[in-house]
């Protein structure tokens, strides 16, 4: 035959079950916080960082960039920034983008394997044009190698230069 409990041994198995399903309850959503906020990268070290506006989104992609390719985007979101202190910021298809309200995005950053792309959609405007073609007329990028110096001045001549004409507008 069965052992009676007692109603005592049964509110202490109560407690003991209420206590471990709160302390589970906390470990899953820590592990769920910790899975969030660790950035998945893509192919050639991209980010994935959610589709946003602003510069918080910017800056996690930023903080998020592996190795070197994390000092190049702090670089040139300082100097982007500095140039243009009203640009509009966000980030879209896993890459900053900056834009002139008018003019559309006149700018774009994206993380590959041996350097970081900037894209000027109006690069082809430009004097002198960034160096890197596109199957793109007006399209220009600049790529940066982990041994490049950036020409800080010269980024921020072709910044405020693409301010200033159309750039893409999707």
């Amino acid at each position: 035959m069965a052992k009676k409990i007692s109603k005592a041994s049964k509110k202490v198995a109560k407690k003991v079950i209420r206590k471990k399903t709160a302390e589970n309850k906390k470990t899953a959503s820590k592990a769920t916080s910790q899975k969030s906020s660790k950035v998945k990268l893509l192919s050639g070290g991209n980010p994935q960082i959610a589709k946003a506006d602003g510069d918080a989104p910017i800056q996690a992609y930023i903080a998020a960039m592996p190795g070197w390719k994390s000092n190049v985007g702090k670089t040139i979101d300082k100097v982007i920034t500095k140039a243009l202190p009203n640009v509009q910021k966000a980030v879209k298809w896993n890459s900053p983008f900056y834009g002139v309200e008018g003019k559309g995005w006149i700018i774009n950053v994206h993380c590959f394997t041996k350097y970081v792309k900037i894209t000027f959609f109006a690069g082809g405007l430009l004097k002198p044009k960034p160096p890197g073609t596109s199957k793109y007329e007006k399209i220009r990028h600049l790529n940066i190698l982990e041994t490049d110096k950036i020409d800080e001045k010269q980024l921020a001549d072709w910044v405020k230069q693409a301010s200033k004409v159309e750039g893409w507008i999707p």
